[in-house]
């Protein structure tokens, strides 16, 4: 017999060998895998209606919580201050971002999201604000002024949502001289501005490389093509709740863990994401914004701001009290334990 012959006769052998005995281990494992299944299944079956006991009461603490907290009057508040705040706000996101990408291709970027969350009207409103910014001519003295009033500018929504945090999950602020509280908070707000940098640039990486994928692919195989869609909505989902979980860890006082920040963010993002499409529709069909002639773009901008605070801090109330309910926050009625 030729020594090819024998090689592949034995490699034959070899491979019936570990088939057979692979058939041995699956037959021994499906038996026992089946039966965890079924206990698994069982045992989420047996613990559904306890969840949505725990989930409803969630829900309905949440919405207590957030009508007490008076989240209507502290949407208004953050809407006026996210007016001004929001030129300079894109003004240094598209400055870091556009470092890489282009001030175009940053600003593209960003009026094309604006446009899907807020429509027509409100993205018109934000190209109108980002061209007067870029359009100014000054000298150093008035640029060095302009850009102290640009950091004060961008950081002070972030100031107003970490108050209203504060005030509503009932967390103490601790003992400093008033002008390190300031100078501290500014500083948390400015790294939050630079996270809100940090995930436009993240978006505008994989947005290019969903683009060449979707060229390359779409003219190979359609159905591929399609799915990148998909793929584009959860790249969107992931950094909304990026950006909120960063808010709820890192601006209020509390105590709050990583786990329960992404927990809050992700419940969070969904009602955004569900909630954008309400908003839209309620500034498209009811005319609310052509009632107020030039000044309509404006007023979308103002009214989509308003209604994703309410999002926001009836997001914020469901953390809190998740976080009560897991251990890390005690109840607003409950003080903290005095440490011995």
């Amino acid at each position: 017999m030729p020594a090819d012959t024998r090689r592949l006769t034995k490699a034959v052998e070899t491979s019936a060998r570990f088939s057979k005995q692979a058939l041995i281990w699956l037959k021994e494992a499906l038996p026992l895998w089946q039966r965890r299944s079924a206990a698994i299944g069982a045992q989420a079956i047996r613990e559904l209606p306890r969840w949505r006991r725990c989930g409803a009461a969630l829900l309905s603490q949440s919405v207590r919580e957030w009508m007490a907290h008076r989240a209507i009057s502290k949407g208004a508040a953050v809407a006026f201050y996210a007016l001004f705040s929001l030129t300079p706000i894109l003004v240094l996101a598209i400055a870091v971002a556009g470092y890489f990408f282009g001030a175009e291709a940053a600003q593209g970027r960003i009026i094309a999201q604006m446009q899907a969350l807020i429509g027509p009207n409100g993205a018109q409103a934000v190209n109108a604000l980002l061209a007067a910014a870029r359009n100014t001519e000054s000298g150093i003295i008035a640029s060095a002024v302009a850009t102290g009033l640009l950091l004060v500018g961008a950081t002070s929504v972030f100031v107003e949502v970490k108050d209203s945090l504060d005030e509503m999950w009932g967390t103490n602020k601790p003992e400093a001289s008033p002008l390190g509280m300031v100078l501290k908070t500014r500083l948390l707000c400015f790294g939050l501005v630079l996270v809100l940098a940090f995930l436009l640039l993240v978006s505008l990486v994989i947005s290019a490389i969903l683009g060449v994928l979707h060229d390359y692919v779409g003219g190979l195989w359609q159905v591929a093509a399609l799915l990148l869609s998909p793929l584009a909505s959860l790249l969107s989902f992931a950094v909304i709740a990026s950006l909120f979980a960063v808010i709820y860890k890192m601006l209020p006082e509390a105590p709050l863990t990583w786990k329960e920040a992404w927990w809050g963010a992700a419940f969070t993002a969904l009602l955004f994401s569900l909630g954008k499409y309400a908003i839209g529709a309620y500034l498209g069909n009811s005319g609310v914004t052509s009632s107020f002639g030039a000044a309509g773009s404006v007023i979308a901008l103002l009214l989509w701001v308003y209604y994703s605070a309410q999002i926001f801090f009836f997001g914020a109330e469901f953390t809190r009290q998740l976080a009560v309910q897991i251990g890390s926050l005690q109840p607003a009625h409950q003080p903290a334990p005095e440490s011995a």
